[in-house]
C-alpha cells in the first residue's frame, strides 16, 4: 500500500491526479482541498504529510496577473510554504513532487530550454515559483521532484481551451495571440506521468531534480484556438490573429516557452504526447463536462 497526499485537491490539476490515483488499488490517497489544508500553515503540514510516502503539491497561487500586485502573498504560497512542505516530507522520508512553472525561464531563447537551462523570470509569479523550486532543491536532495508545466488545460475549472470552446458555442469572435509560443498541456496526461514518476520515485527507479511536464511539440495560442475549433468540427477561419501588445497585462509573459524533455529517459519514461495529440483526447471529456455543468 502506497500513502499519496494530493495537495490543491480542489483544482484542475488536483482533480485529475485523484482520478488517475483511485484506479490504483493499491494506493491508500489523502486529497486535501486548500480550504482542507492552508499550505501556508506549517503546522498543519507537518500534521498532513506524516505518515505519507508520496506527497504531490499540486496547491498553488495561480492568479499570475494579481501575484504583481500581491508578491508577497504569492510568494507565500509558491515559494514560502513549499519550503515548509519540503521540511515535513525530510522529516518523513517522502518523495516530494513540486508542481512549477514555465515561467521560471525569461522566455529569450530560441530552442527548447533544457531541465538545467539558466532561469530568470519575468514575473511576480514566476519568481515564487522558482523560490519553491529552490527550497526543495535545497531541502529534498534526493527525495525532491520538480515538475515544470505550462499552457495547462483540463475538465476543471477556467483555462484557455474551455473558454475557446465556450465562446465558439456562443458564437463569439476569437481574436488570438500569436506571438507567444509554447507546448498546450492536458492536465490529464500530467496527472498520470506524476504519478508514474512517484511510482519510479518510490521504487529507485527516477532520480530527484528536475523534469519538464509538457507536451511535446510547439504552438502558439493561436494555433491551439484553431486546433480546438477544427477538431470540434468547426471552421478554423474564425479565430483572427492578435499580438501580445493587443491585450496588455499587469504581468509580462514570456514570448518563448517551449522546454525540452530529456531528462524522462533517466527515469524511464517517454515525455508526454504531442500536444495535438493529447487535445484530441482531451476534447470529449471536457465537452461532456461542459455539458454536466449546465
Amino acid at each position: 500500500m502506497t500513502r499519496w497526499l494530493v495537495t490543491g485537491a480542489g483544482g484542475m490539476l488536483g482533480r485529475e491526479l485523484l482520478d488517475v490515483l483511485s484506479r490504483d488499488p493499491a494506493a491508500r490517497i489523502t486529497g486535501l482541498t486548500r480550504h482542507a489544508l492552508d499550505i501556508t500553515d506549517a503546522k498543519a503540514v507537518r500534521a498532513a504529510v506524516a505518515g505519507q510516502d508520496v506527497v504531490v503539491n499540486a496547491a498553488a497561487w495561480t492568479d499570475v496577473d494579481g501575484a504583481e500586485s500581491a508578491e508577497t502573498a504569492a510568494t507565500a504560497v509558491n515559494g514560502r510554504a513549499v519550503a515548509a512542505l519540503a521540511r515535513a516530507c525530510a522529516a518523513e522520508g517522502a518523495r516530494l513532487l513540486q508542481v512549477s512553472t514555465d515561467y521560471v525561464f525569461p522566455g529569450d531563447a530560441r530552442r527548447p530550454y533544457a531541465e538545467d537551462a539558466a532561469t530568470g523570470p519575468l514575473n511576480a509569479y514566476g519568481r515564487g515559483k522558482l523560490l519553491g523550486e529552490r527550497a526543495v532543491a535545497e531541502l529534498l536532495p534526493d527525495l525532491g521532484y520538480v515538475v515544470r508545466t505550462a499552457w495547462l488545460y483540463g475538465r476543471h475549472g477556467r483555462n484557455f481551451v474551455a473558454t475557446v470552446l465556450a465562446r465558439a458555442a456562443a458564437g463569439e469572435p476569437l481574436r488570438v495571440v500569436d506571438d507567444q509560443h509554447g507546448q498546450p498541456t492536458w492536465a490529464g496526461a500530467l496527472a498520470g506521468r506524476l504519478v508514474e514518476l512517484g511510482g519510479r520515485a518510490l521504487e529507485g527507479g527516477a532520480p530527484a531534480g528536475v523534469y519538464h511536464g509538457t507536451a511535446s511539440g510547439t504552438a502558439t495560442w493561436y494555433d491551439l484556438a484553431r486546433a480546438v475549433i477544427e477538431e470540434t468540427g468547426g471552421d478554423p477561419a474564425v479565430v483572427a490573429r492578435a499580438s501580445t501588445g493587443d491585450f496588455p497585462r499587469p504581468a509580462p509573459r514570456p514570448s518563448y516557452s517551449v522546454l525540452g524533455h530529456d531528462r524522462w529517459a533517466a527515469a524511464g519514461l517517454p515525455p508526454l504526447p504531442h500536444w495535438r495529440e493529447s487535445l484530441r483526447t482531451a476534447l470529449p471529456s471536457m465537452a461532456r463536462a461542459a455539458v454536466s455543468v449546465r
